[in-house]
């Protein structure tokens, strides 16, 4: 992180910043993706039922962006069934929470530029 924030002192701000967002992670730029590994980040394992509601998601819209984060190997689905009936879980892999954080990391260098606080 200390190296971008080096980069956009040296650089033209304005080129510096259009890597740093050309760097986002466009998976997780989505508010829908962005939301459900921001919900698994801070709870290990979460249902979909759990995720479905906190969320606010259908079940459909749930699902389409599971399999993203689960293709893209940021997401762990497991699925068993509890007494009788079907349970689907969710966890951040150890990718998915690298490319989270690494997000948060580039929005941070962002919003500390923007407020003109540079640390380098």
């Amino acid at each position: 992180m200390m190296n971008q924030l080096e980069a956009l002192t040296r650089d033209n701000p304005v080129n510096a910043f259009k890597r740093l967002f050309d760097e986002l992670d466009p998976l997780l730029h989505e508010r829908g993706r962005l939301a459900i590994v921001s919900a698994l980040a801070a709870a290990p394992r979460l249902t979909f039922t759990e995720l479905r509601d906190a969320l606010g998601m259908t079940d459909g819209n749930l699902s389409v962006h599971l399999q993203k984060l689960e293709e893209k190997g940021y997401l762990a689905i497991d699925k068993q069934f509890i007494g009788r009936r079907p349970q689907t879980s969710c966890q951040l892999t150890r990718a998915g929470r690298q490319a989270f954080t690494n997000y948060l990391d580039h929005l941070e260098i962002i919003v500390q530029q923007g407020r003109g606080r540079n640390r380098a």
